[in-house]
């Protein structure tokens, strides 16, 4: 007789017995409570957003608009610059974070006195909430009795007070600057996992070869990482694109929208800004999410079959 046929006649609570003793249920018993929350933080939210695409919604009544929402996309220019400011932003994050964060882990990595407490302290911005350290710059930034100014003028090397978050032409630089030192820390702990993967044996063959320092980082070290590196890259744009918490914090998308980005915006036009709260337009928020998406996961895959034919060349 096959398995099957023993199975289709064995009762319901014999099926359930044998599974539990095979240690299914008490798998999906585990995994509940995080199937739960995925439901309902992340795929039940995904859900309502394309309940209200085609309505002019503010969160108590909805008009049926069709596909005006649709319509306004292409011709909303403020959208597509916060398009092109994302992109901005996240090229200049990526640029500085990931060699800093590389460059610190291999420091890091070398074993010296005091490398576990210098961990513990690189790792402290991500820790901290992003709207508390983007509080503490908003201060630093500030133009006036701002801590930065005040060192600067303290050196002589401005007369005049800068206005890091008010000027259109250094707003951006700015918020930088707290991206990546919000961000390195993350990636700083994936870089030390992927050197502490890299044996002993590789090093220590290649100083009898005598490679030096710096040749050793370029020939062994960075080639062995990049298996490691091409996750990061990849956490790294995605990320950069979808940040905006410290933009809302420090210049709220200003000066004159200069560091409005695609986020920032739809979360100003799904919740309200403080300049316009009264005018919250939940169902095109929703259409810009949708398209914010779009955009995000356009990149990914890029990214995703560039570095595929990298490595089917390398």
């Amino acid at each position: 007789m096959s398995q099957k046929k023993v199975k289709s006649k064995l009762t319901f609570s014999e099926r359930m017995k044998q599974r539990y003793n095979n240690g299914d249920v008490s798998v999906w018993i585990m995994m509940f409570p995080a199937i739960l929350m995925l439901v309902v933080v992340s795929i039940y939210p995904f859900c309502w957003i394309f309940k209200y695409v085609a309505y002019d919604y503010n969160g108590f009544v909805a008009y049926y608009t069709g596909l005006d929402n649709f319509k306004r996309v292409l011709t909303d220019t403020q959208f597509w610059s916060s398009v092109v400011h994302t992109f901005e932003y996240a090229f200049l994050k990526l640029i500085f974070t990931i060699p800093i964060a590389l460059i610190i882990a291999v420091f890091l990595s070398q074993k010296l006195r005091g490398s576990s407490l210098f961990r513990g302290i690189f790792f402290l911005p991500t820790v901290i909430s992003a709207a508390i350290y983007s509080m503490i710059f908003y201060f630093i930034f500030a133009a006036y009795n701002g801590v930065l100014n005040g060192m600067l003028k303290a050196v002589g090397l401005i007369n005049s007070p800068i206005d890091w978050l008010g000027n259109p032409k250094v707003a951006m630089i700015s918020v930088v600057i707290v991206a990546i030192w919000g961000a390195y820390g993350n990636y700083m702990i994936l870089f030390l996992a992927g050197l502490a993967g890299i044996p002993e044996d590789v090093y220590e063959s290649s100083k009898i070869d005598g490679a030096n320092e710096i040749q050793t980082f370029f020939k062994i070290t960075l080639p062995m990482l990049g298996p490691m590196l091409k996750v990061i890259l990849m956490l790294a744009i995605t990320t950069s694109l979808k940040d905006y918490e410290a933009i809302l914090v420090m210049t709220g998308g200003g000066p004159n929208n200069r560091t409005q980005v695609m986020f920032s915006y739809i979360y100003q036009l799904t919740f309200g800004s403080d300049s316009n709260s009264a005018n919250v337009q939940i169902g095109y928020g929703a259409v810009l999410s949708i398209v914010a998406a779009i955009i995000v996961g356009i990149v990914t895959v890029i990214y995703l079959r560039v570095s595929k034919k990298l490595d089917d060349v390398y």
